[in-house]
């Protein structure tokens, strides 16, 4: 059987629709494994401090951004596939991944917009853990393990301190900032508060803009697939 008329255009509309979100779906794959390999965050995300490690909840987010991406391509294949084929079989298949991938992106959307500044303020915990042994005059015996993990975060990030304004945060913001790789004046030094939250909010961005798009297109492939469906149901036999 085969489709003619306005509904042979919808099966082409919707080859390429599938054509963009098999494309999309191996720009959602790059962009988590550079995320995940990314200099800034793998830096800091390895850091371990008195046997713990940093905060693990943004790997965990790139690991499923990792397992989408794959699985939009293996459904975009599914469609083109289908949609050249004609057949309700694949294509109602297909239906059927696209709607359960727009509920995870759906619920996955919700999930990052309550938890927003979770990543950033588990590392800007961590951080404060570390800096807090590190100006502790008395000298505990993780005092050089919390400068080094300070000066990991202060090269890195090209910051310094907590943006304290008390005395004696001003004279270990000079020490510490000294020990960089690429000194900085510790008078005019943005806080690495400041900067581990411009840090992922810039990266959610990136996350959040890709995956409106990518809605966009599925509501979309989901309309088309549905009409398609039915013409090919109701195309004569020959």
């Amino acid at each position: 059987m085969a489709v003619t008329g306005c509904s042979q255009c919808i099966k082409y509309m919707l080859f390429f629709l599938n054509f963009i979100f098999w494309l999309a779906g191996g720009v959602i794959l790059g962009v988590a494994l550079w995320l995940r390999h990314d200099s800034q965050t793998s830096n800091l995300l390895m850091l371990q401090f008195e046997g713990n490690q940093a905060p693990g909840t943004f790997y965990f987010s790139v690991y499923v951004l990792i397992a989408t991406g794959a699985l939009m391509m293996f459904v975009g294949f599914l469609g083109c596939y289908g949609a050249i084929q004609e057949s309700q079989c694949l294509l109602g298949t297909f239906f059927t991944c696209l709607v359960i991938l727009f509920a995870c992106e759906v619920a996955a959307g919700i999930w990052c917009f309550v938890n927003r500044d979770t990543i950033s303020t588990e590392l800007i915990n961590f951080y404060d853990t570390a800096y807090i042994k590190a100006v502790d005059p008395v000298g505990p015996p993780s005092k050089q393990a919390a400068t080094k993990v300070l000066e990991v975060f202060h090269d890195t990030l090209e910051c310094c301190g907590k943006g304290d304004d008390n005395d004696l945060f001003k004279a270990v913001q000079a020490s510490v900032c000294s020990k960089m790789k690429n000194p900085i004046d510790p008078l005019i030094s943005q806080s690495c508060h400041i900067k581990l939250r411009d840090l992922f909010t810039e990266k959610l961005h990136v996350i959040g803009l890709a995956a409106l798009v990518i809605a966009v297109i599925m509501i979309f492939e989901m309309i088309f697939t549905m009409v398609l469906c039915c013409a090919v149901r109701n195309s004569p036999a020959y």
